[in-house]
């Protein structure tokens, strides 16, 4: 899977735990997901309306307003964990992924740069955060010099505990190479147990944190959020 060299690059690949993926033409990106479902969105107010110079992923084929494509009906898959990471991490954040799905077993899982192009900042970060189980947060050394980082981590503390479902459900995760110390751990972050990848410990804490039950409870209600949504936009 390739990789975004830059989380502003035009044209990432296509979001991998999607069967297929397309950005609805006909549907208002500045629209809320929280609004339908009674959830609180990330995105809030901050989201504007794509700049007509902006550039956008080609989208041959391209349905009429209220059409819906073959491929959109495909099944949308709920993803195992989201990693949040600095835009200079993206090699680590793909060791990370590969070695809980590989080796552990958990997926499917994505990092934040592999995340659909065409789109705000905003709302692929609303998308990612609630359209997985965990949000993984990638502690190194960049971690704190990224002002997006900090905005994304404290979003995402935020919406876990606003929202009941996503209680614990952000993980920091201090990796081996450039790993953040813990002295200079954002004060929010230090009252969460993180992940320690160099620690004896590793394989357990991921074992007792990424259970089958919790990842089921927080997919039946994504479902039910997503079919609401699907019957709303249809009507």
């Amino acid at each position: 899977m390739g990789v975004a060299k830059s989380k502003l690059d035009a044209c990432p690949l296509s979001l991998s735990w999607r069967k297929s993926h397309s950005v609805d033409a006909s549907r208002d990106p500045r629209e809320s997901e929280s609004t339908k479902s009674g959830g609180v969105s990330l995105c809030g107010s901050a989201m504007h309306s794509r700049a007509p110079e902006e550039p956008a992923c080609s989208q041959e084929g391209a349905e009429a307003p209220g059409e819906v494509s073959e491929e959109a009906t495909e099944e949308e898959v709920f993803l195992k964990f989201v990693i949040l990471h600095a835009e200079d991490d993206t090699d680590e954040a793909l060791r990370v992924q590969n070695l809980l799905q590989n080796d552990f077993g958990i997926r499917p899982g994505i990092i934040f740069a592999e995340m659909p192009c065409g789109r705000q900042h905003l709302q692929n970060l609303d998308d990612a955060v609630n359209g997985s189980a965990w949000t993984i947060l990638l502690l190194t050394e960049n971690f704190l010099r990224d002002t997006w980082c900090n905005f994304q981590f404290y979003t995402s503390l935020m919406n876990s505990v606003n929202r009941q479902h996503k209680y614990n459900s952000v993980i920091p995760m201090r990796p081996l190479n450039r790993p953040l110390p813990r002295e200079r751990t954002p004060l929010a972050l230090q009252t969460i147990n993180a992940l320690e990848e160099d620690s004896r410990g590793f394989s357990t804490q991921v074992e007792r944190i990424f259970q089958k039950s919790v990842y089921e409870t927080q997919q039946t209600i994504w479902k039910g959020t997503r079919n609401m949504e699907q019957k709303q936009f249809v009507a």
